[in-house]
């Protein structure tokens, strides 16, 4: 039994006109529920909702203003999630709307909650179909074309793989719309040898995410390990053929050292409210020796931040690793370069630790 997430791209849900995509839709809604019944657990990511609305309302494109977007959501999502439920229905499978917000995985306790939720209807054999609650979303906090929204459900479910399906048969050396010879990665191990390429950020009629947001995705899946497909979802056969473990698309391998539950939260969805600029000792400790950041070794302090938030730890331009904070940014600029002592003289409840090792995160 596997447990695997597949996220729909707004290319695969809809023409550039907003319809839908039914026949596309039935096809993969009959492999999804195929391995539903073979014993697999499956959860649907699908973007789409925006797309729907605008061809209801008679809009003529993809609005641009947040509450434009809002509307459009809020007009599209029922009848989305009512095609992948009697779709799923004729299949013999039941299906779950479930709608989420980046403050939904923000918050510790609702994550949890979120978590907990996608594993009850897992257990209970349904099918959760999950979209960004746009509605509620704010044009500063969003999924991007629900791209980072798959991988944090990949990631709260603790699934084997992850799988998204595109309007492009994966990743490419280039844009293979506008370069004859760009190539098919097949494979990616080592991320850093895609710098060298050109990951468009270019989307569809109704997309908001491109190439590039779905590399990120399968970024911050890999480092979950999690094993990440990004291939064709309009191609026939394709995902049947990623499912059978057949090559297919670009594949990412899932890396080593999978991090916590809590720690991939930090790392992915605690959103940073300052940055703790540190010494090169500090910085040293942090990296090598997997030690608490004391205030002592602190020399700077940015931003205005609360006891318990999510702060970035630098030393000079580069990014050591982001924490939670014992301290205020207030108090934190009272106690940075001080010894222990110093600081209980002027901050007696104060803790000796500004960010715990137990609650830090490396880059």
């Amino acid at each position: 039994m596997a447990r695997i997430v597949i996220k729909l791209g707004s290319a695969i849900v809809a023409n550039d006109d907003g319809e839908l995509r039914a026949e596309l839709l039935a096809r993969i809604c009959a492999t999804i529920a195929g391995a539903h019944a073979g014993g697999d657990e499956m959860v649907i990511v699908t973007s789409g909702a925006i797309a729907r609305g605008t061809r209801i309302l008679g809009l003529g494109g993809r609005p641009t203003a947040i509450d434009e977007l809002q509307a459009a959501s809020a007009v599209g999502q029922g009848g989305l999630y009512r095609v992948y439920d009697e779709l799923l229905a004729r299949l013999g499978a039941t299906a779950a709307q479930v709608l989420l917000t980046f403050f939904d995985v923000s918050a510790r306790t609702s994550y949890l909650n979120a978590r907990q939720t996608l594993g009850k209807l897992l257990e209970w054999r349904v099918i959760p179909v999950v979209n960004e609650n746009d509605t509620t979303a704010t044009d500063e906090i969003t999924f991007g074309d629900n791209d980072f929204l798959a991988a944090q459900v990949a990631i709260l479910v603790g699934a084997g793989r992850l799988i998204i399906l595109t309007n492009s048969d994966g990743l490419h050396t280039a844009d293979p719309r506008t370069d004859p010879t760009a190539a098919l990665v097949e494979r990616v191990d080592d991320f850093a040898t895609l710098d060298a390429m050109e990951i468009t950020q270019s989307t569809s009629a109704h997309g908001s995410g491109g190439m590039r947001s779905k590399v990120v995705a399968a970024d911050m899946a890999t480092a979950a390990g999690i094993e990440t497909v990004i291939c064709s979802g309009s191609k026939d056969g394709a995902l049947a053929r990623v499912l059978a473990g057949e090559p297919e698309g670009t594949l990412f391998a899932a890396r080593g050292g999978r991090y916590s539950s809590f720690k991939l939260w930090l790392r992915y969805s605690k959103p940073s409210r300052g940055t703790i600029a540190v010494d090169a000792g500090a910085a040293r400790a942090l990296r090598e020796g997997g030690t608490s950041l004391l205030p002592v070794g602190i020399v700077e302090v940015r931003g205005d931040f609360a006891e318990g938030d999510a702060v970035e730890v630098v030393h000079g331009p580069a990014l050591i690793g982001k924490g939670i904070c014992n301290y205020s940014s207030a108090d934190l600029g009272r106690a940075a370069g001080r010894q222990t002592a110093e600081i209980r003289a002027i901050l007696p409840l104060a803790s000796v630790e500004a960010v715990h090792r137990d609650y830090f995160v490396l880059a």
